[in-house]
């Protein structure tokens, strides 16, 4: 099978996520711009260079929440990740020793009728 036929690399799904990531950055990065102009257009008493700081500093804000927000998304999924995978290879386990514990019994049974047949 050809490198097209199974799907792109690695190198080509890693860039791939790290152009979403840029693109979702500057999304956000013009979304609080946009609710940071907002925000100072209701204060028509600053000066031009006191909008700027308050357009600057709200920006700042609303990106360094932003960031809190997705590391502790982050974080979270990496403790759902491993939550899951402790219950999947708990399961799993138990799954096993069930079948094998069946198993056994079904070869038990089999010898049973067999030495009773007799």
């Amino acid at each position: 099978m050809t490198r097209s036929a199974q799907g792109p690399g690695p190198d080509v799904a890693s860039g791939i996520a790290r152009l979403e990531g840029y693109l979702l950055a500057q999304s956000r990065m013009s979304e609080a711009r946009r609710e940071a102009e907002d925000f100072a257009d209701r204060m028509p008493w600053l000066t031009t260079a006191q909008r700027e700081d308050v357009v600057s500093h709200y920006v700042q804000d609303r990106v360094a929440l932003t960031r809190r927000v997705l590391t502790a998304l982050v974080a979270r999924a990496g403790e759902l990740r491993q939550e899951y995978t402790e219950r999947y290879e708990d399961l799993r386990r138990r799954l096993l020793c069930g079948s094998f514990a069946a198993l056994l019994c079904s070869a038990a049974l089999c010898a049973g009728a067999a030495l009773y047949a007799r």
